[in-house]
């Protein structure tokens, strides 16, 4: 880990900063022209012109969560909208449902700047606002005149008045200088860790919005640090809450996000071949299994705080081997005849793991990159050839490219840039992400989801030294996805375009775009027979309590093929995944991002027989958060993630084993270290899901 501090900006990943504070790039509101620039407050007149209400506004981190008319980067969606909030207070006054003591709009605001957990601002979005979002420690933070300056503009919304006519509205970024080296360092390795994925390396976001200092210094760091505390509604992580980060990191990475990010290193393949080893030479490795599991049925979990992959034995629930492999273990993919486990780290790491020896161990590692989520093998074996456990490729986001390795010993070999333009304006984009990747099992090739041009690159592998690349335009910020029932469309979600591309691998065109909800997150998604619909393929959201079914049967079902069928409310958005089997009578979803505690760490199923509501649902454990979801083998098992806290003893985290019957509770598998992803070796390589 201690090596990224030496990076610093190669891997920058905000695990989700903001997300929630803007799904949209940030504009600035509209400002209002002025008659006066003086404030007037009580009747005292104050020394505080337009600049000064706006650095006022900034030092209290206003604009980070709410509308204001006239202030510059006010646009948030976490906090109420202040537009009119002279109105609103008047109003609240005159009736009936405000208990409060204040006898003027003044009093009124004042109030609920003191007493902010106790104090119900203008709804927010129909449902009551946040609480402990805002410091009740505000006020102490500012001056007498910062305070009543701020207090008379928001009182004279609707049609208070101020000349920004001279002031400066795209502030420069604060200096590196606030920050000792030290600091900057410790700030870039949290940055990887928790961020970048969501905001980009470069800042310019995708999933989360942009965080580039035009954006985030105009709200101020302390309302940036009680977002990245606090979390936000709409998927934020609350990292201080959850004890990830101290309140004082928080306030660093507030700090570290108003300044120039700086230049990544780039890597070539003569930095990848360094870091190349195999560690059991293709001649010593055993022709047969060496143990009597059924390897098949082994499930590759990743271990995520630990840097670890623990193989378990699906049959018996022993931990069959912990296995170091690289920081942040992403995801593991398996070879097509499922011998090999790849898996891929968010530093770029990608081991290599044999199932058949005696004690399943790493046989190969390369280091292909500084930041990534994808890996994936070929699994075509036909009339152009037999691909099995022959090739691997890793999808990196940063530097932006993939690369092509030898799938017996993970030497990389080719190098394929995805700097390019997007597909809608043609405008340049240095930081296009390779979201995820999915093997074709009937063509020699591999789908590669380009996430910031929102092209689809269906890769042929048959000369891969001179692969042939055909580039599908779907749409911005693709993500993840999976096959339908048949294997022969990729439904992806391009989450921050709320929608869902998808293609036709047969033919290799794009079939169609599907309007989604707010965020969609499907991981593979989920495949299953609607009593009215038939085939359909289903995700959920991080942005809503949403799930919806797209129908996927453009020949049985034409009426319903490509249209959204069913959507069926849930508790709560902030979910990652989705999942059932073939034989299942269930939709499993989570809520793993979900702001609210108990909805954390809740799990809900929907009975495919009535796809109209959640038939059950229930917390899994009484900490963390509950995510991801795998079956066994048989497809009779359903494996659930509890999430917890690396340092915290007793509750790192566990799987817990259910019933797929009864949905009764078989057994737990405890002292997991941050268990995520979980991928049956059965399961993976032929894409049931």
């Amino acid at each position: 880990m201690k090596k990224f501090a030496m990076l610093i900006a190669i891997a920058l990943m905000l695990t989700l900063l903001l997300a929630a504070c803007s799904s949209t790039k940030v504009t600035d509101a509209p400002v209002v022209e002025a008659t006066e620039q003086k404030v007037d407050v009580d009747g005292d007149a104050l020394d505080i012109e337009g600049e000064d209400i706006l650095e006022a506004f900034k030092k209290g981190g206003c604009a980070a969560c709410h509308v204001i008319p006239g202030v510059p980067g006010a646009t948030g969606t976490i906090g109420p909208d202040l537009s009119a909030i002279g109105e609103i207070a008047q109003a609240r006054m005159d009736s009936g449902e405000y208990s409060g003591q204040a006898d003027s709009i003044k009093d009124y605001i004042r109030e609920a700047l003191e007493s902010p957990d106790l104090f119900i601002a203008p709804d927010c979005g129909g449902v009551a606002c946040p609480k402990g979002l805002m410091s009740p420690t505000l006020i102490e933070r500012m001056t007498d005149d910062e305070v009543k300056a701020i207090i008379n503009f928001l009182s004279g919304l609707p049609g208070h008045q101020l000349d920004l006519s001279q002031t400066q509205t795209t502030p420069e970024a604060e200096s590196s200088s606030l920050l000792t080296d030290e600091e900057f360092a410790h700030a870039s390795e949290i940055f990887f860790d928790r961020c970048a994925g969501c905001h980009g390396v470069l800042r310019n976001g995708a999933t989360g919005p942009a965080l580039t200092p035009d954006l985030t210094s105009l709200k101020g760091t302390a309302g940036l640090a009680s977002i990245i505390f606090n979390g936000t509604p709409r998927g934020m992580p609350d990292w201080g809450k959850q004890g990830i980060l101290t309140a004082e990191e928080t306030e660093l990475m507030a700090e570290f996000i108003q300044m120039d990010p700086p230049q990544p290193l780039e890597m070539s393949l003569e930095k990848m071949m360094a870091t190349w080893n195999v560690i059991v030479p293709v001649e010593d490795r055993p022709s047969e299994p060496q143990h009597d599991r059924d390897w098949q049925n082994f499930f590759a979990v990743t271990l995520r705080d630990a840097g670890q992959i623990a193989l378990i034995d699906g049959d018996t629930y022993e931990i069959v081997n912990t296995i170091n492999t690289g920081y942040a273990v992403h995801i593991s993919r398996m070879s097509a005849t499922g011998r090999y486990i790849y898996t891929i780290g968010r530093d770029g790491k990608l081991a290599l793991i044999d199932t058949w020896m005696k004690v399943p161990d790493k046989i190969a590692e390369v280091q292909v990159c500084y930041d990534a989520r994808s890996v994936e093998t070929s699994k075509y074996s036909g009339p152009e050839g037999d691909f099995s456990d022959k090739y691997a490729i890793v999808g990196c986001y940063w530097p932006p490219h993939f690369v092509m390795l030898d799938g017996q010993t993970l030497e990389p070999f080719k190098i394929v840039s995805t700097r390019s333009y997007t597909y809608d304006t043609e405008e340049y984009h240095p930081e296009p992400r390779v979201a995820a990747i999915t093997a074709n099992h009937d063509k020699p090739e591999w789908i590669v989801n380009i996430k910031e041009t929102g092209q689809i690159w269906l890769v042929n592998y048959v000369d891969p030294n001179n692969p042939t690349i055909k580039m599908i335009e779907a749409e911005l910020f693709l993500h993840d996805g999976g096959w339908d029932s048949s294997k022969r469309y990729f439904l992806v979600a391009a989450n921050q375009s709320n929608r869902v591309a998808v293609v036709d691998a047969l033919d290799g065109n794009l079939e169609a775009l599907v309007d989604t909800g707010a965020i969609p997150h499907p991981g593979r998604g989920a495949n299953w027979i609607d009593p009215e619909f038939g085939p359909v393929w289903t995700t959920s959201h991080l942005g809503e309590g949403s799930l919806i079914a797209i129908g996927t049967d453009p020949e049985k079902h034409p009426e319903s093929a490509w249209q959204v069928v069913r959507n069926i409310a849930l508790p709560g958005g902030g979910s990652l995944f989705v999942k059932t089997h073939p034989e299942s009578q269930w939709i499993w979803v989570d809520f793993g991002l979900n702001s609210d505690a108990e909805l954390q760490r809740t799990i809900c199923v929907i009975a495919k027989s009535n796809p109209t509501e959640t038939y059950k649902c229930w917390q899994v454990a009484d900490y963390g958060r509950a995510v991801h979801f795998e079956y066994n083998k048989q497809g009779t098992q359903v494996w659930v993630s509890v999430w917890g806290t690396a340092d915290q003893p007793g509750k790192t985290g566990e799987i817990v084993v259910y019933d797929d019957i009864t949905l009764e509770e078989i057994t737990r598998i405890p002292n997991l270290i941050t268990p995520t992803g979980k991928f049956n070796v059965f399961n993976t390589v032929w894409d049931i899901y």
